[in-house]
């Protein structure tokens, strides 16, 4: 099989403009980047506002492992199905980041022939958005700093600054680090930090602005430090507002691209879903939502992660009601949560299936909890046998969900048809009564352990004396309402990532907490999440080079 790049090199892509024909946008809708990349204009987004909405259909995950799960290819592959269907569709996914491009996730444009296209610009700098952010986090960074050194009339003090300096790529060594040494005129000696621009509350606030106008007052609203007294100070404060927004005037469009087999896709923000909330632009899903009648979007990592925040604080605060939820595993995903080693994953052990299976079955729980249908996939491989996928199947079933196999990494649209037709089915057949987990009037100690206990399965909560003092603080500052993101580990539900399948009796311990004031949601941070990752023993930026003109090693 050939690697995705060599696929998506191999493509045969039609020019933005013809993708865009197909959702009858004219050429004057769009700001072109060269011959397949594009923006959709202001005045786009303000034509389309008026046309009804289409159905939302949501693809997420259970809890990813080294066997892979394929949620993006899985999101492409039934855009490409819905199309061959003849359905009116189209797809609405994150942008990546270049951390786990060079590190060692690899990228978020699908795989095998169900991929977005273009990858290799996709993968790295595409339109230049996640730059623009960088930039205007380390600009507000740096007025910070500059007003502080020029007499601090804002009385802010040092040891209260909590804007961090941000860059997309994995560098543990600039978790914590020391600003303004060297001369006097180099600035005020403080501790300082980085996190990666994925995690960045510009990000947050760039995917959950509905418009300019909201953008802006949420930028303003962006606590950056605390004054001697205790007292807040924003970035409207430091009068910064309207240079961040000259920054960011071009990524707030979302930007138009294409599938192999030529389906329109909508590719816009990209916060993580462990270290943030998980989920492409407010303006994407309610602008896709308008441009055809079923948009399919995906959120980040599996459903305790992405999904939670999807529906507990995307939906909560763009009013988005979602259809049908799409659950993605494996059969080798599934062996390997219940303690079949990687190497082993391809033998038939329907024993360890059934161990690992009770990971699938929290997250169908998790999502019926939410009152959405649930259609639940499993990406086929080869070696997986007759007797192990009727088991899953058979599983599913017994528990309300609708089912069907995918094989859209190896075949495309015609790998999605059995998904495709089951989740028009569903969306036919079965309504969505969908609500939040949690009201908006419980404390924020009571919205972090209901996400832990009800979503996570633990049976109780700690926090680190820090953590409740920040909360408490916020509270005093009047955030009480705010939905709450909880930073966790991808890879188990717990806070542990060692603790795979359905862990129980376990706790969940809060080590910080924070007020994302400008985004609008508080975040807890559990165990040892990192909001800066570091680069892997062999980081995949190892494999990356550039031949005759060509990328390659990308994955």
């Amino acid at each position: 099989m050939k690697s995705d790049i060599d696929i998506a090199r191999e493509a045969k892509m039609l020019h933005i403009k013809e993708v865009a024909a197909k959702l009858g946008i004219n050429e004057d809708d769009l700001i072109f980047y060269g011959k397949y990349k594009a923006k959709l204009s202001e005045e786009y987004l303000e034509k389309v506002k008026g046309n009804k909405n289409g159905k939302l259909v949501l693809v997420t995950a259970i809890n990813p492992t080294p066997a892979g799960e394929g949620k993006t290819t899985t999101t492409v592959g039934i855009g490409e199905a819905m199309a061959r269907l003849g359905k009116s569709s189209i797809i609405a996914l994150r942008e990546p980041s270049l951390g786990p491009c060079f590190g060692i996730k690899g990228g978020a444009a699908g795989g095998g022939y169900a991929q977005a296209v273009p990858m290799d610009d996709l993968n790295l700098h595409f339109t230049g958005d996640l730059h623009a952010i960088t930039a205007a986090n380390n600009l507000l960074a740096a007025i910070l700093d500059n007003h502080i050194f020029q007499g601090n009339s804002l009385n802010i003090d040092p040891k209260q600054v909590v804007w961090k300096r941000c860059l997309d790529i994995n560098d543990r060594s600039l978790r914590n680090i020391i600003v303004g040494m060297g001369k006097k005129s180099d600035g005020v000696v403080r501790e300082d930090h980085f996190v990666i621009t994925v995690a960045s509350e510009i990000m947050a606030i760039l995917c959950l602005a509905e418009d300019m106008e909201d953008l802006k007052k949420r930028l303003g609203n962006i606590i950056v430090a605390y004054t001697y007294d205790k007292k807040p100070v924003t970035a409207k404060d430091l009068n910064a507002v309207g240079a961040l927004a000259a920054l960011l005037k071009d990524a707030i469009l979302p930007n138009l691209i294409q599938t192999l087999e030529h389906t329109p896709v909508i590719v816009h923000g990209g916060p993580f879903a462990n270290i943030a909330h998980g989920c492409n632009s407010v303006r994407a899903t309610k602008t896709a939502l308008k441009m055809a009648d079923i948009c399919i979007t995906e959120a980040g990592f599996g459903a305790d992660l992405g999904a939670e925040k999807f529906f507990d604080i995307k939906c909560r605060m763009a009013g988005l009601k979602p259809d049908a939820a799409v659950l993605v595993a494996t059969v080798r995903a599934l062996k390997y949560n219940g303690g079949v080693d990687k190497t082993e994953l391809a033998t038939e052990n329907v024993d360890a299936l059934k161990r690992g299976i009770v990971n699938l079955e929290k997250h169908i729980e998790n999502l019926q909890k939410y009152k959405v249908p649930v259609v639940v996939t499993l990406n086929k491989f080869s070696s997986d046998s007759a007797a192990e996928l009727k088991y899953v199947e058979d599983f599913c079933k017994e528990r309300g969900c609708e089912f069907a196999l995918s094989e859209v990494w190896e075949k495309g649209g015609e790998g999605g048809l059995e998904l495709a037709g089951k989740i028009l089915d569903t969306l036919s057949r079965k309504e969505s009564n969908f609500e939040p987990l949690y009201k908006d009037e419980l404390s924020l100690t009571e919205k972090i352990e209901c996400v832990a206990k009800e979503i996570y399965g633990a049976s109780s909560v700690t926090y680190d004396q820090t953590a409740l003092t920040a909360i408490k603080r916020i509270e005093e500052l009047g955030f009480s309402n705010v939905p709450v993101c909880l930073a966790k580990n991808q890879y188990s539900l717990s806070d542990d990532p060692k603790k795979l399948g359905r862990p129980k009796d376990f706790n969940i311990n809060i080590r910080e907490a924070y007020i994302n004031a400008g985004a609008g949601f508080l975040v807890a941070i559990t165990g040892t999440m990192m909001t800066m990752p570091g680069l892997p023993k062999v980081p995949a930026a190892e494999r990356i080079d550039v031949c005759d003109g060509f990328i390659t090693g990308l994955f």
